[in-house]
């Protein structure tokens, strides 16, 4: 018997977590494709160090994915069903954000925290209402994990090793930004709350 109890689950919602994965590949591809396409520049700044952040997060996310499955749940019960609704809907939320803020981002979207030469602060598309939103769509992705695997109180853990890697990202990537726009960058973090419109 594993150490946290596992809610149940049923086909319905691994399914529906193999859609959203594989919608996200899709757009993480085309975000590729279009960074490829587009004319190379040097890096103004970049700060490697969040490599190790982004590990952290990683860490995270694989902690709320992380134990058995326990298949109880048939497929047309109810519970199967409104989870596997629960689940398509914040996945396709995660790769509508980060497909919407990839292409907002265009030429300056990156893995690690850097600006280009010809860059510029982009504050449209998700990024007029939240800072990072390619961090909100991971967490959606670590919550509907954590779902569809019957892991849910593996958030207790995963959680807020996620935050801590998301939270040292953020810090680093602002100093980057606040180094290349100064006070453009003040005023749209004044304006624009990190992670939840108006709240956070």
């Amino acid at each position: 018997m594993p150490f946290i109890p596992l809610d149940p689950v049923g086909f319905p919602g691994i399914a529906a977590l193999a859609i959203g994965l594989l919608a996200g590949f899709v757009a993480l591809m085309r975000a590729r494709a279009r960074g490829r396409a587009m004319p190379k520049s040097e890096d103004a700044a970049r700060r490697n160090a969040s490599i190790l952040w982004i590990v952290v997060q990683g860490i995270g996310i694989g902690i709320a994915g992380f134990g058995p499955i326990r298949f109880a749940l048939p497929a047309d019960s109810a519970k199967a069903i409104v989870e596997a609704v629960a689940i398509l809907a914040l996945m396709l939320a995660a790769t509508w954000l980060f497909d919407a803020s990839s292409r907002a981002m265009g030429r300056n979207w990156a893995l690690v925290a850097r600006t280009r030469d010809d860059g510029q602060l982009v504050e449209s598309g998700p990024f007029a209402w939240i800072r990072n939103p390619i961090y909100v769509a991971l967490a959606l992705v670590m919550v509907a994990m954590a779902i569809a695997y019957g892991h849910s109180r593996n958030l207790l853990v995963a959680a807020p090793i996620f935050a801590l890697g998301t939270w040292m990202r953020v810090r680093h990537e602002e100093a980057v930004l606040r180094a290349t726009f100064g006070p453009a960058f003040d005023r749209y973090a004044a304006r624009v709350k990190r992670f939840v419109p108006g709240v956070l």
